[in-house]
């Protein structure tokens, strides 16, 4: 295929994603503002009134990066995952795969479709933030860049869940079991400076840590770790999901139901 057909291939898929989530938006678009809402509510207005500061700043402020980058973890994931798992279990992919499209355009087109849903929900979230507390961004080149490498390495999480999974409750287990305990343990709601060493050095080993700091910095010019480290984490686990989702897709197993 030429540059321009695979531009073409590309765009059909990506416009295919926006419109399947667009087309049912009160149910992909409306459920995550309504509960970052709530956590803004209990955690940010009740809860952090008797907390009082975290790391020279209000509660409130502090969890507000983390909670806008835990909606756009979460839509960008569960985007992938269900689309793929969607088009397995209706075996359309098999006509996908057959056709002329190199298979790293078929991984782009529903990672973009991920990014999409990501960044657009994150940006309702973040309207949303603006009601409870004054934002004012402290840099905007690590706030912007930090939230795309974010969505596109979530959104290939969700493309591996979704060829490993063989029923629809395979797709919300991981969601369940792993993905909301690494939201939890990745610094949202506190500082890890707060934690014994022992613990503090296991977070280390969460890519939510990472990601949660670095918005942190560039919202509010705090952060625990070290943002240039912070951001070559992150660049290294999306790399690695990369090629670990492209592998998957070359190598066409688990892609039938």
């Amino acid at each position: 295929m030429s540059l321009k057909e695979q531009w073409i291939a590309l765009m059909t898929i990506v416009r295919k994603e926006i419109k399947r989530f667009m087309r049912i938006w009160t149910q992909t678009l409306v459920p995550p503002v309504i509960t970052i809402t709530l956590y803004f509510v209990i955690f940010g207005n009740l809860i952090g009134k008797r907390i009082g500061t975290m790391s020279g700043v209000s509660y409130m402020e502090f969890v507000v990066p983390g909670l806008i980058m835990m909606a756009v973890i979460t839509s960008s994931y569960t985007n992938v995952v269900s689309s793929f798992f969607g088009a397995k279990f209706q075996r359309y992919v098999e006509e996908i795969l057959v056709s002329p499209m190199p298979n790293y355009i078929i991984l782009m087109g529903f990672v973009l479709g991920g990014v999409a849903r990501g960044l657009g929900v994150g940006f309702i979230v973040t309207i949303v933030a603006l009601f409870f507390t004054d934002m004012e961004i402290y840099s905007y080149p690590v706030t912007i860049g930090i939230v795309v490498i974010t969505s596109v390495f979530f959104s290939m999480a969700g493309f591996v869940n979704a060829v490993y999974a063989n029923t629809f409750d395979d797709i919300s287990i991981v969601p369940t079991f792993l993905l909301t305990p690494l939201i939890y343990l990745g610094g949202v709601f506190y500082s890890i400076d707060l934690l014994p060493d022992f613990w503090a050095d296991v977070s280390k080993i969460n890519p939510i840590l990472y990601i949660v700091n670095a918005f942190r910095y560039g919202v509010l010019g705090i952060t625990d770790i070290n943002v240039g480290w912070a951001f070559t984490m992150v660049g290294i686990f999306t790399i690695g999901a990369f090629l670990y989702s492209l592998h998957l897709l070359n190598s066409g197993k688990r892609l039938r139901m």
